[in-house]
């Protein structure tokens, strides 16, 4: 059974991008006061370490239900980079007082959409490394 790429890869830039995520988040949080440029890090830094807390359980989803063609590292950074975004743009809307349980569906189901039509795209380009002779 192909197992595609090696997980160590995975587990270190998840280790990376959580690290980095909330440490910076944990430093902007006690250090600073909210003026624009700490609010733009604090967005920063979340959407780094919900990115980095996500991969392995994208990972482990992608192994688990492998599709055709494989799951690549390019598609679980992908996958793990819409979860970050999902939480920060949710956090930003929370923060405006405009974030509703309307808005968070809508938001999901655009955000699954968008990675279905990527993932039918990828699929229709998949050509097989068996060729047939005619």
């Amino acid at each position: 059974m192909n197992q595609g790429f090696p997980k160590l890869p995975v587990f270190l830039t998840a280790l990376f991008l959580t690290i980095t995520g909330w440490g910076g988040l944990a430093v902007i949080l006690l250090t600073t006061v909210p003026t624009l440029g700490p609010r733009w890090l604090f967005y920063f830094f979340l959407f780094l370490g919900l990115t980095g807390l996500i991969l392995p359980v994208v990972d482990f989803f992608n192994r688990r239900f492998p599709t055709k063609p494989q799951a690549g590292a390019d598609i679980l950074i992908r996958q793990s980079v819409w979860f970050g975004l999902y939480g920060s743009v949710l956090v930003w809307l929370q923060f405006g007082r405009i974030l509703n349980s309307g808005l968070v569906i809508i938001l999901a189901i655009g955000i699954v959409v968008i990675e279905l039509m990527l993932r039918m795209n990828e699929r229709s380009r998949f050509e097989s490394s068996i060729r047939s002779d005619e």
